[in-house]
Parts: C-alpha cells; sequence; structure tokens
C-alpha cells in the first residue's frame, strides 16, 4: 500500500469546501450532482463524506451537460406531491377547508471543475432560467494569479451565463486567513436565496464561481480535518509586458527550448540551430529530431539533469507538464516567452523574464556551443536512456500476453498508433491521458511523426469525435489520412458526434478508443495516492474520480450504424489502422486501470534510474 505523504501543512481549499457543502445541507440542499474533475477536488471530497454521512444524496455523472440537467430534474420532482401536478396541504380559509398548493421546488447544486466542463452547463442553466428553477451551479476555478497566464483548463468562467444567472459570484482561492470560512459561508446563503427567490419571487439559477488553490486533497484519509492559520501569503513578483525581440543570450548559456500546443516548426529549428535540448508536447508541431528528449516529463526529475539550466525558450501553449511547468517557475532561470498577436501571453508560473512577438533570424543561424557540447550531449544522453526504458515496457515482448493484462497497455496502445502513421498522416488525440501516453512514446520507433492535432485551447473532453470528424473531412480534402486516440470517458462525452445523417459529407476517421472503464487520468495524480490509503478512500476515489460506466461500445456504434472491432493485443490494432481507411470505425482496445497509479510512478522512476546512471557514466 502506498502511503501519503505527511501533511504539509493547512489544505484551505478542502476545508473551505467542507464548511461549503455542510452550510448547503443546513439550507435545505439534499442532492448534489458531480462531474469529476481535478480543480473541483476540495468539493468532490467534501460531497463524498457528506454522502456517506446520509446528509446528502450525491450523484454523479461524467458528462457536464447531462450533469446540469439531472440536477434540473432532481429539483423540478423535489416539488411532486401526491397528486399529479403536485403540492402540499395548506388551509385555505375562502374554501372553507384544506386545498393543495404547488410546493417550491428544491435547490439542487451541481458541481463541475474549470474550463470548459462550466460552459457545458449553460444549456441547464438556460432551461433553470426560464423555468423558474433554482439550479445552484458550484463551479471550480483557478486561483485568481493563474487566470490570463495560459494555465491548463483556465478561462474566463466570471459571468459566463450573462443574464441567465439571479446572481454570480467569483470567490477568490481560500488561503487561510481568518474570518474566509464565515464570509464563503455568508456569500452562499445570499446566494442560495436568490436561487430561492426569496427577495424578488423569482427563483432561477445562481452561479458561484469557486477558485481553489493547491493542496486540492485531504492530508490524510477522508475522515476528522483541523482548519489552520498560515503564517502569510506568498508575494509574486509582477509578470512582464510585451517588450522587443532580445538579443541572443550570451554563453555560456545553458538553454532548453519548450513548444508548446501550437509551437510550429520554429521551436524545432530553433533548438537545432542553437544545439538546444528539446522539450515538445506532442501537439507543438515540433514533436520529434535529434534534440527532442524523449520521456521528459520524466527525466526532468531526474537527479540534477536540470541544475543548471540557465534559460529556456517557450513557444507555443505548454499545458501537459507539471515538472515544466516548475522549472519555468525557478527564480534562477530566465525565461523568455515568445507570444504573437496581441492576447495574454502564455506564462503560468508568472516568471517570464521577457516577452517577445517573435525571434529575429538571427536565433535561426547555426551557433557553436561555448561548452562543446557537453550540455546538449548529457540531455541527448539521458532522452537515450529514457527511450531505452520506455522502449522495453511498450514493445510486442512487453505486452505478448495482451493489452487487457499488460502494465503498459495504454502507452503501447498509443506506440502502435504512431507505428502507422505515413508521412502526412493527421492524429487527432484527446485530453487526459492520450496525449500524455503520446508524449512518451513519440519518436520511439522509425517512422514520421505525425502531425498532431488537440483541443489543448482548456484540454477538455468534450467534442473531441466531433472535432476529429472536421479535421477528417479537411485531411481528406487536402489527401491525408486522419486517425484519433481518445479514452472511453472521452468517446462517451461526445458519442453523439458519431450520428451523420444520410446527405451530409462522407467521412473516413478511424477512431481507437482506450477503454479502461473509467477516468484514470486521476489515478496519476496526488487523488491516486490518497486512494491507496484504505478501503474508504478507494471507494470514494472509484465513485467520483475513477466514475466507471460498463458502458457497452460497440451496441453504441451499431446504434449509430459506425463499424466497430475490437482488438486484443499491439499487432492486431497495427494491422487494423493498417488498411485502408472507409467511412468512420471505432477500433476499441480494452486496458487495465487498476494499476494505473502505480505503474505510472514506477516506470517514471526506472527512467530516472536509468538517466542517473547514465549521467553518471559520462
Amino acid at each position: 500500500m502506498t502511503p501519503v505523504p505527511a501533511s504539509d501543512g493547512p489544505r484551505p481549499a478542502v476545508e473551505a469546501a467542507r464548511a461549503l457543502v455542510a452550510d448547503l445541507v443546513a439550507q435545505g440542499v439534499r442532492d448534489v450532482v458531480l462531474a469529476p474533475g481535478s480543480r473541483s477536488a476540495p468539493l468532490a471530497y467534501a460531497l463524498a463524506e457528506a454522502d456517506a454521512r446520509g446528509d446528502l444524496v450525491l450523484h454523479v455523472r461524467v458528462d457536464e451537460r447531462s450533469a446540469g440537467f439531472l440536477a434540473l430534474g432532481l429539483s423540478r420532482g423535489s416539488a411532486l406531491g401526491p397528486t399529479d401536478d403536485g403540492g402540499t396541504p395548506d388551509d385555505d380559509a375562502a374554501s372553507g377547508g384544506a386545498v393543495l398548493r404547488p410546493a417550491a421546488p428544491r435547490p439542487v447544486a451541481v458541481v463541475t471543475t474549470s474550463g470548459t466542463a462550466v460552459a457545458n452547463l449553460h444549456p441547464a442553466v438556460l432551461e433553470a432560467h426560464h423555468a423558474h428553477l433554482p439550479l445552484v451551479a458550484l463551479t471550480a476555478d483557478r486561483p485568481h494569479e493563474l487566470r490570463g497566464s495560459g494555465a491548463s483548463q483556465t478561462t474566463d468562467q466570471v459571468g459566463i451565463f450573462g443574464t441567465a444567472a439571479r446572481a454570480a459570484v467569483d470567490v477568490p482561492a481560500p488561503d487561510g486567513r481568518p474570518g474566509e470560512v464565515r464570509d464563503l459561508l455568508a456569500t452562499g446563503r445570499r446566494v442560495l436565496a436568490a436561487a430561492r427567490g426569496l427577495r424578488d419571487g423569482r427563483p432561477g439559477p445562481v452561479h458561484l464561481n469557486l477558485a481553489f488553490r493547491d493542496p486540492l486533497q485531504p492530508s490524510s484519509g477522508l475522515a476528522g480535518h483541523t482548519v489552520a492559520d498560515p503564517d502569510g501569503v506568498e508575494v509574486v513578483p509582477p509578470s512582464p509586458g510585451p517588450g522587443a525581440d532580445p538579443a541572443l543570450p550570451g554563453d555560456p548559456t545553458r538553454t532548453l527550448v519548450v513548444a508548446g500546443d501550437g509551437a510550429g516548426s520554429g521551436a524545432r529549428r530553433l533548438a537545432e540551430a542553437q544545439g538546444w535540448p528539446l522539450l515538445a508536447e506532442p501537439s507543438s508541431g515540433s514533436a520529434g529530431g535529434p534534440l527532442a528528449v524523449t520521456a521528459y516529463r520524466s527525466v526532468l526529475g531526474s537527479d540534477g539533469i536540470a541544475d543548471d539550466v540557465e534559460h529556456v525558450v517557450v513557444l507555443g501553449h505548454p499545458t501537459l507538464s507539471r515538472p515544466v511547468q516548475r522549472l519555468l517557475a525557478r527564480p534562477d532561470v530566465a525565461v523568455t516567452v515568445v507570444a504573437p498577436g496581441g492576447g495574454p501571453w502564455p506564462d503560468a508560473a508568472r516568471n517570464a523574464t521577457r516577452v517577445v512577438e517573435a525571434l529575429h533570424d538571427r536565433w535561426f543561424e547555426p551557433t557553436a556551443p561555448a561548452d562543446g557540447g557537453a550540455f546538449r550531449s548529457r540531455w541527448q544522453a539521458a532522452s537515450a536512456a529514457a527511450a531505452a526504458v520506455v522502449d522495453a515496457a511498450t514493445g510486442d515482448d512487453a505486452v505478448r500476453e495482451g493489452l487487457l493484462t499488460a502494465p503498459y497497455a495504454a502507452l503501447a496502445v498509443a506506440r502502435a498508433v504512431v507505428a502507422v502513421s505515413a508521412p502526412g498522416d493527421v492524429l487527432v488525440v484527446g485530453a487526459s491521458n492520450p496525449v500524455r501516453d503520446l508524449d512518451l512514446v513519440l519518436g520511439l520507433d522509425p517512422v514520421p511523426v505525425p502531425q498532431v492535432l488537440a483541443n489543448r485551447g482548456l484540454a477538455g473532453i468534450d467534442g473531441t469525435l466531433s472535432s476529429a470528424t472536421g479535421v477528417a473531412i479537411g485531411a481528406a480534402r487536402a489527401g491525408r489520412r486522419t486517425r484519433a486516440l481518445v479514452g472511453d470517458l472521452t468517446f462517451l462525452h461526445d458519442v453523439g458526434g458519431l450520428l451523420r445523417g444520410p446527405g451530409e459529407p462522407p467521412v473516413d476517421l478511424d477512431v481507437v478508443v482506450v477503454n479502461d472503464d473509467g477516468g484514470s487520468i486521476f489515478a496519476t495524480l496526488e487523488h491516486g495516492a490518497l486512494a491507496a490509503t484504505g478501503p474508504t478512500a478507494a471507494a470514494t476515489f472509484e465513485r467520483v474520480f475513477g466514475t466507471p460506466h460498463g458502458a457497452n461500445l460497440a451496441q453504441l456504434c451499431a446504434g449509430f450504424g459506425v463499424d466497430h472491432q475490437l482488438v486484443e493485443d499491439a499487432p492486431s490494432l497495427r494491422h487494423a489502422l493498417a488498411g485502408p481507411s472507409h467511412g468512420v470505425r471505432v477500433v476499441e482496445v480494452h486496458v487495465s486501470r487498476a494499476d494505473r497509479f502505480v505503474g505510472s510512478r514506477d516506470l517514471t522512476a526506472r527512467v530516472q534510474a536509468a538517466v542517473a546512471a547514465r549521467l553518471g557514466s559520462l
């Protein structure tokens, strides 16, 4: 059993969420609908605890739009009485007896994480507005210092429902200051009163936007908690504004290039011109080449590898890697952000030294490194060591017994999808684990890296099949083939995207679904560690994060008239995908979710051990 690290101090987000949930119960809320997410984790844990105590009934749904309408139905149903039209007995003096007066619907809360999850509540909010139903939208958000910084799943959620909301309040992230819980509860009560229409007689939807700052999970277990008061709040230096193109950093400068989503080929050209190691996300357009670092997220955690980094150039929108964000936050590292246009620049760490619209041509002129290439060679050696570990873990020998039981099956699936790529192929990859799996295996095989596209603006799982369909139509016009790699929840979230009328343009698209019956991304985060502490925590994790569904994808595909194929091993998957593409086809692969937490950490440890051994021999 893997222990959770000892408490590192107060957990204001958890304390505030527990207090808010308890007060909602005190104010008469009996049903809450939860769509799983990471930023909303404090609320998820608090709701699971309240449900276990019998204080309320928790309903979990994987689709936020469905969650919103379920909450509407619960509110509407709460007003049903003993007759068809509902009502409660009341004394009517004029009639001289008891009559039935329609009961007021109870407020029902719906909880989402940040980003597109919030937008998916909009249809239900509009319905609640026009139907005068007290829907309470509790949406988690990033803390204010991350807004406008390009942080993953961060957008402007404040006022997102416009005039449909009876009240909308943006609550800053709790930090443990005295009185903040009291202030939160006072705000919640005002919002709930507006939902009920207590002041103006107009019940309807309300929106409480709740920022949360890490840590997002309880310090240990799920029972009992304390409220601590931190000594102070970290002061964050102001971010720089756009500036002129700087001169090349003076030698000797040890520089890395970080290529986020949409960086384009310029990041790779820059790295190769200057001999700088390249940390490229799959959808950057820069992945591959002799300077690309394989498994860079794990390599960055290796002892000493990044200690002497002095400068990082950031292109595109990096969102995949916490180790990369930690590197960009280091006060001893100069950060140059290349951000064309007039919009916000990506700087989630709030540590950019300079922000420029473009790099001058001189940045792309080959330059001999002052250290003779020692810095570059060390990173290339680390990359080779990491690649050997991932190659051994995901090759055919490692999954010979079948993908369902192999420890790194999801990685093997991603590798197999890449292995069949031809020059010019397009791969649409879903959020959560698939894009991170792809991130680990790109470059292992001597095949062209396909053009990888992903919805990384807010990194949501919604709409991926529809997006892939649009990409496939456009790619076909250019004579290019399109495949998609998604998880089962991403597939189910947009299964309606398979629907296409008989008069619509034809689509050739292979959709590979890695089906582990739930949300395995959460097992790789802190929540997976907490789940390993005991059966109660494991059961809570399984319900509010793992969210198993048991859906039969083959039958769903049949209902939409879409071909379906189930494959059990990597060679069969490659064979299925290598053939010509005709129409839309779903290729399903079953993998296990049970060991995702242990497996991800084990692979990271093995990569880091191999890197340490390789660097120690230089």
